[in-house]
């Protein structure tokens, strides 16, 4: 168990440094975004391909971030039954939920968009736009999002087993809605106190 949870640390690593890193595209996509405004009302010129590149960024963006987003446990849940439930059985729920239902369609997305990014990328495939971008980064983007999703799901399905079992303390413990609301209430009543103590100084 414990090589499987150093490789898990191999694999948080890798993807809370590229999810971090990631930012800086909405950046670089809202730079592109009013570049080409710029240039389209002053000079009327525009091209396809820079509207494609902001898809690109964006989507570079959000798949780059999607793992790291499932290791910090902030993706959206519908949490009306969960909530309600003891944290064994919230346990329970996260841990069949990876394997029966996100591991497999992970893996399934990567073995089905791979085929489809080479063929994209031997072919020389253009956007059926004019002046268009290639196709390819377009897929190996989703393609890679995927593998990093896969193999977060796997780290999360061996750290969920090490907290059932007594191995790591639960690095997710759930807050309720109320429970957070009231912490986030605190921390501005003590930042306010600590403000108003910094002033009478």
């Amino acid at each position: 168990m414990q090589a499987l949870l150093a490789l898990t640390r191999g694999i948080d690593r890798v993807n809370a440094f590229i999810g971090k890193g990631v930012i800086w595209l909405i950046l670089l996509a809202v730079l592109v975004s009013a570049g080409n405004a710029i240039s389209r009302k002053l000079f009327d010129l525009s091209s396809n391909a820079w509207l494609e590149l902001q898809w690109y960024l964006f989507g570079a963006a959000f798949m780059g971030a999607a793992a790291y987003t499932l290791q910090q446990n902030e993706h959206i849940r519908i949490d009306v039954f969960y909530a309600s439930r003891s944290r064994r059985t919230q346990h329970w729920i996260d841990l069949l939920g990876h394997i029966f239902f996100l591991l497999p369609f992970t893996v399934l997305m990567a073995w089905l968009l791979y085929p489809y990014t080479i063929q994209a990328f031997v072919g020389g495939q253009v956007s059926s736009n004019a002046g268009g971008l290639i196709i390819w980064p377009a897929r190996a983007i989703l393609l890679i999002g995927f593998i990093m999703l896969t193999f977060q799901a796997v780290s999360e399905i061996v750290k969920k087993i090490a907290v059932m079992r007594g191995l790591i303390e639960d690095p997710h413990p759930f807050i309720s809605a109320q429970e957070q609301a009231l912490k986030e209430t605190e921390d501005l009543v003590a930042e306010v106190q600590a403000h108003a103590s910094e002033g009478r100084k």
